[in-house]
């Protein structure tokens, strides 16, 4: 149970926090509509699935082959956590999204717009692998890890699905990102804490 709060915890305060995701479904739903917004953040939702894929093949082989050498990479993820988490916390400028105007966007191109967003998007390589190494163990089965990935997933399609539904209409836009800038402080605590604890657990 602990390991699934765990995951929970840091994967909601890894998809609220402003980024590259953040950035461009904004953009695409602000300048094309609500349903090109929704499927930029399908293709987010998807890019998570190649991260969680080559993560858990990743994270099993180095379990299998080297005690040691994984210990390494938890303690690793947990001082990645505990930094992005300070980074966030210092955070104090608006997130800087492109308004101008483009040619039409369609559909499959907001989808394909999205998932190569997230793919080639390192902080997201960087929080994948830090939340597996955080949680994974010899005892946990592929099913469970399977789940998490599920999770991970899903918890990106709803977040910037409602990101989407927020930003095409340009009366809400201000007031979104204004309690983006709010949430900074308390999700940089938030990781900060949660690597501490997960780098010193056994």
């Amino acid at each position: 149970m602990t390991e699934v709060i765990a995951v929970g915890i840091i994967t909601l305060l890894a998809v609220i926090s402003p980024g590259a995701d953040f950035a461009m479904v904004v953009r695409n739903s602000y300048l094309y509509g609500r349903s090109t917004g929704l499927f930029a953040a399908a293709g987010v939702a998807g890019g998570v699935l190649v991260h969680v894929s080559y993560t858990m093949l990743g994270v099993g082989l180095l379990i299998a082959s080297s005690t040691a050498l994984f210990t390494a990479i938890k303690l690793a993820g947990a001082a990645y956590l505990v930094w992005i988490g300070i980074r966030t916390f210092r955070a104090r400028a608006e997130l800087t999204v492109d308004l101008a105007s483009k040619p039409e966007l369609t559909r499959l191109g907001a989808l394909r717009n999205g998932f190569l967003t997230n793919v080639l998007n390192p902080k997201t390589t960087l929080f994948v692998v830090s939340t597996f190494t955080q949680v994974v163990n010899p005892d946990t089965p592929a099913w469970r890890q399977a789940g998490y990935g599920l999770f991970m997933s899903a918890a990106h399609l709803l977040w910037f699905g409602a990101v989407a539904l927020f930003f095409s209409h340009s009366a809400l836009r201000e007031r979104m990102l204004r309690a983006q800038k709010a949430l900074n402080r308390a999700i940089g605590s938030v990781l900060v804490a949660l690597g501490v604890g997960l780098g010193f657990a056994r």
